[in-house]
């Protein structure tokens, strides 16, 4: 991860300074980086030690912040991983544009591996981003979304650039179809469960170590997972409440959305389909040669399910 972050300090370099400097503020936040750790995890397991480990993990990183980025203008979100959102500070044209910054210099660092299989799976992925963000947009304060709606827009928002990070490392590795799906399996189903988790916590974490609001999701008019099945298990005066608060994106009435998600069982409903996906994440993770990298994927796959951040 080292070596990953030398990377991304060499090529934010930019002529322009405040290109430099918004870059490097929301990147130097810190993060979870799990995209990068991903693939040079699922590297490790299938024993490619090349230097293109660290280009492409940095590219997934670059993607993933351009994203940030973008969202953080269009949820206008004020804070995220503790302090103030990049919008919030240097205001919506310059993050828009730096964050076509970051896409466009990804590019540029993809085409230096010099294999049209990696090209593939990095334009797909980052196209198929930005239909999930359109979705999501088109999906905000309808208060009639489903969970296979939900799970389709989290597939192509988040899981899609983990499927891919795993995906790149076994081409990079050269490994049969089998194993390139059965990481690509692994990716998708871990990004799955990491978003399902995200969502739990904005109703039931600690809004000082999360480094966001609690509630974010109401406020922007998000319909997550706990909605929906508190929507599916509450009673008539629950539902109407639900929809109200759904429709209008006021969290004034948040104490009782919690109470109403909490009531229903909407929490636990949902913290057992993130344990699914974890699972289908170490079923695949098990196909993967046995080694010290191998065991790193199903650790984080397992513990996963605990984060409170």
């Amino acid at each position: 991860m080292r070596e990953v972050d030398n990377v991304i300090a060499q090529r934010l370099h930019s002529s322009v300074p405040l290109v430099g400097q918004v870059a490097r503020y929301i990147i130097s936040a810190g993060g979870k980086r799990l995209r990068p750790a991903l693939l040079l995890l699922v590297a490790g397991a299938l024993e490619y030690r090349g230097a293109q480990r660290f280009n492409l993990a940095a590219v997934v990183e670059f993607i993933h912040t351009a994203t940030l980025l973008h969202d953080d203008v269009v949820d206008e979100s004020t804070l995220r991983r503790g302090r103030a959102t990049a919008n919030e500070s240097f205001g919506n044209p310059a993050s828009v544009l730096v964050g076509d910054f970051l896409y466009s210099r990804a590019f540029q660092m993809m085409v230096d591996a010099e294999d049209m299989r990696v090209m593939q799976v990095l334009s797909e992925a980052t196209n198929i981003i930005a239909e999930g963000e359109v979705q999501q947009l088109m999906n905000t304060h309808d208060a009639s979304l489903d969970e296979a709606g939900y799970l389709s827009v989290i597939r192509s928002k988040t899981a899609k650039l983990f499927e891919a990070s795993a995906r790149l490392a076994a081409i990079l590795a050269g490994s049969n179809a089998e194993i390139e799906q059965a990481c690509a399996e692994y990716g998708q189903a871990l990004g799955t469960a990491f978003q399902v988790i995200d969502d739990v916590l904005d109703y039931d974490g600690d809004a000082q170590e999360m480094g966001k609001n609690l509630g974010d999701d109401l406020r922007e008019g998000k319909v997550t997972l706990p909605l929906i099945i508190a929507m599916q298990r509450g009673d008539t005066a629950q539902r109407q409440l639900l929809r109200t608060v759904i429709e209008t994106g006021s969290t004034d009435e948040l104490p009782a959305v919690v109470a109403i998600i909490r009531q229903t069982g909407a929490l636990e409903a949902t913290r057992q389909a993130a344990a699914a996906q974890a699972q289908l994440a170490i079923d695949a993770a098990r196909k993967l040669p046995s080694n010290s990298y191998a065991e790193g994927l199903l650790q984080l796959a397992a513990q996963l399910l605990e984060r409170r951040t």
